[in-house]
């Protein structure tokens, strides 16, 4: 069957609309000439009639009246089917040639459009092939140009971000992994290493490879959470996530001597305990290592008719407004690309990829005097488990 189809010639477009239109013309060609046939045998037929018997000399010879009558009602006909079939040929043949040269001239611009469609690659994904297939017409195929173009760069923007994510990566795990082959080869290199050495060494291993599945836990949770919605959703009260996540920093923020000042008000929304908890975690968490000794922490929840708002704020150091809002991109620690020492710079990356996935909204601030400021507005949700 298979064989069968591609033996069948595939029709282009323009031999297609050749074809429609050469056959539509013929249509209405054949339709004009039946009309004009039988209208000359009506108008000869209408001709007032010699009583019957009645004798017309014709070239010296007398022929009956109503055979002459019928005899020049069937010569009429012939003459407009002769001249209608000329006619006819004409317009068919008139029409198929104007057809097929407009036809190119009009599809020119589409398939140019698909000769620059085919040569992208993600090398090439500059080249644009509205403007040059349309020349600019604010026609359907100026629209479709358009269109395309706008896909194209919706297409290059996803992989520059794609290939420095890749980058990015690569970047963060290739320094603990170089930590960790230069502290082996050190250490086998070294002859007279003791045991001091061998656990300094496993020490520093064992830190590089936390850090590594740190990473690659937390791209997989972005992989996971960015772009995709969430499962099973129930409803959440903000305050208890908040109390909850703060339970794995507080040691180091006590450890660094930081003021808290909570304001935790019951605050419902609906969505994946675990992603709402990791969204408070990944605040928090933030709010503890990039503040400075003896620095201060609020974390306000927030009820409200529509959303429900969670705030946390910290002091740190300066932060540029023009920079904030690089933040949430990954890999990014307080407007500084890859050159953080600590944490792997997805945290806020997390954070909106969660956010947005729960139909929310996040946004940053600088706190004057330094640090920062990061907003979180959910669904609200009332108290029955209904969304306002």
């Amino acid at each position: 069957m298979n064989r069968r189809v591609q033996l069948i010639p595939a029709w282009s477009l323009r031999a297609r609309i050749t074809l429609l239109s050469t056959a539509l013309a013929a249509g209405v060609s054949v339709v004009l000439l039946y009309l004009a046939w039988s209208l000359v045998g009506d108008s000869v037929a209408a001709v007032p009639q010699m009583p019957p018997g009645s004798k017309v000399r014709v070239d010296g010879v007398d022929v009956d009246a109503s055979v002459l009558a019928a005899h020049l009602r069937e010569h009429a006909r012939e003459k407009v089917l002769i001249a209608g079939a000329v006619a006819f040929c004409c317009v068919v043949a008139a029409t198929a040639v104007l057809s097929w040269t407009l036809t190119s001239r009009v599809l020119r611009p589409l398939r140019e459009m698909t000769g620059t469609a085919r040569r992208l690659s993600i090398e090439s994904m500059g080249e644009r092939i509205g403007g040059r297939g349309a020349r600019g017409a604010r026609d359907e195929l100026g629209e479709l140009g358009a269109t395309l173009d706008a896909m194209l760069d919706r297409l290059q923007t996803a992989f520059d971000t794609q290939r420095r994510f890749v980058a990015n990566a690569s970047h963060e795990l290739r320094t603990p992994l170089a930590v960790i082959r230069t502290e082996l080869d050190v250490t086998l290199a070294d002859d007279h290493a003791d045991e001091a050495e061998l656990r300094r060494m496993a020490g520093v291993v064992r830190d590089a490879t936390e850090r590594a599945e740190q990473l690659v836990s937390s791209l997989l949770l972005l992989a996971r959470t960015d772009g995709a919605g969430v499962g099973p959703t129930e409803p959440v009260d903000l305050a208890a996530v908040v109390g909850s996540a703060w339970n794995a920093v507080y040691r180091e923020a006590e450890r660094r001597q930081l003021r808290t000042d909570f304001q935790l008000v019951p605050s419902y929304s609906i969505g994946d305990p675990a992603l709402l908890e990791r969204i408070a975690g990944n605040l928090l968490e933030n709010a503890v290592r990039h503040n400075i000794d003896g620095g201060w922490i609020e974390a306000v929840t927030q009820p409200g008719q529509r959303w429900t708002t969670l705030r946390v704020r910290s002091s740190g150091g300066l932060v540029d407004p023009a920079t904030v809002a690089e933040l949430f991109e990954p890999f990014r620690r307080e407007g500084v690309a890859r050159t953080a020492r600590t944490g792997a710079g997805l945290g806020l990356s997390i954070v909106r990829a969660a956010v947005q996935a729960h139909g929310g909204a996040v946004s940053a601030e600088p706190v004057v005097g330094g640090g920062l400021s990061v907003t979180v507005h959910l669904p609200a949700l009332n108290r029955v488990g209904v969304p306002t």
